[in-house]
């Protein structure tokens, strides 16, 4: 863990969101639209202008706290691209959607979720405990923000589903797809992602311990994403 975290620091500029925006776009027009990472990516793109948009017009109390949150927490997601385009290990609740990104038997719904369930499971927890040190606050500080972010993120999930779902030539795959997706809450993950940052920052002065936690944290997000990626019969 330790490494991936030098790994994001060194490789990841420190943006604003319009620089956020702006990589993801490039990255959207580098990738065949059936990659499952550009699957992702377009989604992510999509909560990311929301997001931008909601600063804009004022929705969050604290501007600088949601922009730095918001940064953080998308240059995990663009660190992990980062590692796997120059051949290094990305963080372990990645490297399933990098492993089956281009496998004909997984639905461009499975690649969004697999996705979300990283970046939330997982990038978001550390992306919190990233902002507070920059912030120099606590993580209740930073609540309300979190909890507009999650907002916004549950309202784009909803619509995601309706969007890559199969329509009703596609019986065949809808009910093992609609079970497999049912088996995944944005709310739980994002519930366990606030609970992991207030771990993590309580363990702050124990690194040894907090990256065990972190590790461990990493390893059963990504076991989540694999099965959300589960190839499906045609």
């Amino acid at each position: 863990m330790a490494q991936l975290e030098r790994f994001a620091e060194t490789r990841a500029p420190r943006r604003g969101v319009d620089g956020v925006v702006e990589r993801m776009r490039a990255l959207g027009d580098d990738w065949p639209p059936r990659d499952g990472v550009a699957v992702f990516n377009r989604v992510y793109l999509s909560v990311t202008e929301e997001v931008h948009r909601s600063i804009g017009l004022g929705a969050f109390a604290d501007t600088r706290a949601a922009t730095t949150l918001g940064v953080r927490f998308a240059e995990r997601y663009l660190a992990a691209v980062d590692a796997a385009a120059d051949g290094c290990r990305p963080p372990a609740c990645w490297r399933p959607l990098f492993q089956y990104r281009r496998h004909p038997g997984v639905r461009p719904l499975q690649f969004a979720l697999a996705g979300i369930n990283a970046h939330i499971g997982h990038d978001l927890a550390l992306a919190l405990v990233d902002a507070c040190r920059t912030l120099g606050c606590e993580p209740a500080d930073l609540e309300d923000e979190f909890d507009r972010v999650g907002d916004i993120l549950v309202t784009l999930e909803e619509r995601i589903r309706e969007e890559l779902m199969p329509g009703p030539d596609l019986l065949q795959i809808g009910e093992p797809l609609t079970h497999l997706a049912g088996s995944w809450s944005l709310e739980r993950a994002r519930d366990g992602a606030w609970a992991a940052a207030r771990t993590l920052w309580a363990l702050r002065e124990l690194p040894g311990v907090a990256g065990e936690f972190g590790e461990r944290l990493d390893g059963a997000v990504g076991l989540v994403s694999r099965i959300l990626l589960t190839p499906l019969p045609d």
